[in-house]
């Protein structure tokens, strides 16, 4: 592939990961508002959405850095999704299950698009976004392993909460 088109593809990427961390940013603010019963759950999801802002600011300086800046367009329509996403299971009675499922399901997706720009970036020849990218991928992925690690405990929770 000619390095005009991986550069452009690296863009592109970018400017979707940035919107899939609005996106996240939204699904976990909702979900935030709603774990008062599960006090240990909010507040890893807490330090996660402070982590979410710091990988917006990864990628706002990778783009920058190329001339380039993120998709106000597609910032705000994954701001929406997100937002939709998250009240479809508000009125669900097992919220907290659905919202742990989905919540690891999107820790993984976060995952594969970081390892896919790093490689794009390694192909691109763009050396200087790769220790970003990979701090973001790495905590996407503990993220993904503590939700993996709670989903047993949440749910007993839940049960005994509902019982």
């Amino acid at each position: 592939m000619p390095q005009e088109a991986l550069k452009n593809l690296f863009v592109a990427g970018l400017s979707n990961a940035h919107a899939m961390e609005s996106q996240a940013e939204q699904l976990l603010k909702r979900q935030i508002e709603r774990l008062d019963e599960f006090p240990d759950l909010k507040a890893r999801l807490q330090t996660h959405l402070d982590e979410t802002y710091r990988q917006q600011q990864r990628i706002d300086a990778i783009l920058e850095s190329l001339g380039e800046s993120a998709s106000t367009l597609k910032d705000t329509a994954m701001s929406l999704f997100g937002n939709l996403a998250a009240a479809a299971h508000i009125p669900a009675d097992d919220e907290v299950l659905k919202n742990s499922f989905a919540s690891f399901a999107f820790e993984n997706y976060e995952t594969a698009a970081y390892k896919s720009l790093i490689a794009i970036a390694e192909s691109a020849g763009v050396p200087s976004a790769i220790g970003p990218l990979r701090q973001s991928c790495e905590e996407e992925e503990a993220m993904a392993s503590w939700l993996s690690s709670q989903l047993d405990s949440v749910t007993r929770r839940f049960i005994q909460k509902a019982a």
